[in-house]
């Protein structure tokens, strides 16, 4: 893996005594698309922070593109992008005139068509002369990417980046943030929304407590803990699962009328159960599967003990 972003043994400790993060430890690959999920509390803006040089660490060191973050701040940072969570924009000034400014704050040189081409991406060309005062909160919010963008930034940091949208403007934010991929920006965001890192996320990371819990590919992750279901509609109702059924983790509900058969990706035995069922007698009337999804493997991440989540 291409390191395009090392974390190391970094950690915030406040002067109040409050530990914010524990010694973290991340390596980020180059073009890669990586969620950061937590609760709120969790550490993930804290990392973020000092990632991008606002927060200082306690210990620990950041290295980007071989810039230390810390002896090199200022190279650091030109390769990064930023999109707070919060709303931090001049709302009298105007879309076009803020963003060349932001690009003119990391010392780039003039470049019109590129920030036009940015504009247009973000469906923001026809604003570029209006005060952002007058934008809605969702243009308000692709004014941030284009601010975050108009250095051209290798890695580009999206804190909640469709927190207060609508479904529609979520979607379009995602396609945006897969054509930057496509041109070669790592991506790295934090959400709540647990179905947009499904959507969009390479790898994933699980924060609770300051604590790094989990690093790992989405669809390997998904495959090792992700659990499915088969519930089985039967149609006479059952007091008692038959001894015979025993090698089958299975289960009762809706007063005996459903047979729930929990398993994982890799089962191969469902041709075999249903056949048993035929051999028995018990006949079924309709079947029907799910899945869980990143969010369900989430829930139940952050409700172990750390050491059973890194199981």
């Amino acid at each position: 893996m291409q390191s395009i972003l090392s974390v190391k043994g970094v950690s915030k400790t406040y002067a109040s005594g409050y530990r914010a993060l524990d010694p973290v430890d991340l390596d980020i690959a180059k073009g890669e698309i990586f969620a950061l999920l937590g609760p709120n509390g969790a550490g993930k803006t804290t990392l973020i922070s000092i990632i991008c040089g606002i927060v200082t660490p306690s210990s620990g060191s950041v290295t980007v593109l071989g810039h230390d973050a810390m002896t090199d701040f200022r190279s650091a940072r030109r390769l990064i992008g930023l999109v707070p969570q919060e709303l931090s924009v001049d709302m009298f000034e105007a879309v076009l005139a803020t963003v060349r400014f932001s690009r003119r704050l990391f010392g780039k040189p003039a470049n019109e068509a590129y920030i036009e081409q940015v504009l247009r991406d973000l469906s923001l060309w026809d604003k570029r002369h209006a005060k952002i005062r007058e934008l809605s909160g969702g243009m308000k919010r692709r004014v941030l990417i284009a601010k975050a963008l108009s250095h051209e930034p290798a890695i580009l940091f999206l804190d909640e980046p469709t927190a207060g949208v609508d479904v529609s403007l979520r979607r379009d934010m995602w396609k945006l943030i897969h054509r930057l991929r496509d041109k070669g920006t790592t991506i790295i965001l934090t959400t709540h929304y647990i179905d947009e890192a499904e959507e969009m996320a390479d790898r994933v990371g699980v924060i609770d407590k300051g604590r790094i819990i989990l690093v790992e590919d989405k669809d390997k992750l998904m495959k090792r803990l992700g659990k499915r279901e088969m519930r089985i509609a039967l149609q006479a109702p059952m007091a008692t699962i038959p001894v015979d059924l025993g090698s089958w983790k299975l289960s009762l509900a809706d007063e005996g009328n459903t047979l729930v058969y929990s398993f994982n990706a890799e089962d191969e035995h469902i041709p075999a159960l249903l056949g048993k069922l035929g051999e028995l007698g018990i006949w079924y009337k309709d079947l029907e599967t799910h899945k869980s999804s990143l969010e369900d493997i989430f829930v139940d991440l952050v409700e172990r003990k750390p050491e059973e989540a890194a199981a």
